[in-house]
């Protein structure tokens, strides 16, 4: 009797183990509340949904948010994940959610811009040339430059916190924090009426399908100890110090939640996407093809034309 009633423990722990392991059939997945994350996201969705997992409306979150949600188990996973950029918000969750798979290996590139005709004729190479001319970059009279920087809560805004209190950038350079399409699309708008502009952005995006690097737009420098130089085909060909480190694109989900979704995990270890297939999807977001409905038409496109690829990935999954 004794060894019957371990037995029976045995099997007991066994199978509760495995109902607390059972996969989930539905995703709580979210998705950046930037547009150029989206494409890459509506990808990962419908993969998700081929291995037969039901995705809700995907959630629009900041970096901060997703974290936090992600960390308590209310959201699952998401693919915007640009891991040194959020490195403080990954740290935070102390191990509940972590990186997985690659997006886009070192895709992510990130910097200030000038337009080129300020470039040249100021003489300006790094941030701080801007301090002798920032009248020129001042739209709104106050004197000093204006750049369009990052709303709060996108995991920039600290990189670029860290300039200014290092660089003493406020001195001469007013960073605007409304919302980033609008507040560049009102630079874009300047550059076009003979303006001088300053702005912070990231590659992939559709801005470089607008103002084109190396003829509308150059890279400025950033002389600080605290950040890497960054040598990139996107970039200038002379390695400068774009003040941020290159950064992985990659999905980050609930550990609890990748353990039990096996499949789930191999599938996001599996995919990626190159980096010009996002920006020339973003460019024809920004030219107005941009409902969802012309998003989810834009990743069943790119799908059907990899569709040898995407295959690879669901079977990875399977296996």
């Amino acid at each position: 009797m004794k060894l019957l009633r371990i037995v029976l423990c045995i099997l007991t722990v066994v199978f509760f183990t495995a109902c607390d392991r059972k996969e989930s059939k539905t995703i709580n997945m979210a998705r950046a509340n930037w547009d150029t994350g989206y494409f890459h996201a509506e990808i990962y969705k419908i993969g998700l949904e081929k291995l037969g997992y039901e995705i809700p409306k995907l959630k629009d979150v900041k970096p901060g948010v997703f974290y936090v949600a992600a960390a308590a188990g209310d959201i699952d996973l998401w693919v915007n994940g640009w891991v040194k950029t959020q490195a403080n918000y990954i740290g935070e969750t102390k191990g509940k959610v972590i990186p997985v798979g690659y997006v886009a290996k070192q895709g992510g590139l990130q910097g200030y811009l000038i337009d080129k005709k300020s470039a040249d004729k100021f003489n300006i190479k790094s941030v701080l040339d801007i301090k002798k001319h920032a009248k020129a970059f001042d739209a709104n009279g106050d004197g000093k430059a204006d750049m369009v920087a990052c709303p709060p809560g996108w995991g920039c805004e600290k990189v670029i916190t860290g300039h200014f209190n290092e660089l003493k950038l406020g001195e001469f350079i007013n960073p605007i924090k409304a919302e980033y399409s609008a507040s560049l699309a009102d630079a874009i708008s300047r550059y076009k009426n003979g303006g001088s502009i300053l702005y912070y952005t990231w590659a992939p995006n559709w801005i470089f399908g607008e103002l084109k690097l190396g003829k509308d737009v150059v890279w400025i420098e950033v002389p600080s100890s605290k950040t890497k130089v960054v040598d990139s085909k996107h970039a200038t060909k002379a390695k400068i110090n774009h003040g941020f480190s290159l950064d992985d694109i990659r999905a980050t989900a609930n550990k609890d939640f990748l353990n039990k979704n096996p499949k789930v995990k191999k599938f996001l270890e599996a995919a990626s996407i190159p980096l010009a297939d996002i920006s020339s999807q973003n460019l024809k977001m920004h030219k107005g093809e941009k409902s969802e409905s012309d998003v989810r038409r834009h990743a069943e496109e790119w799908i059907k034309a990899n569709q040898s690829t995407f295959d690879s990935w669901i079977k990875k999954a399977q296996n």
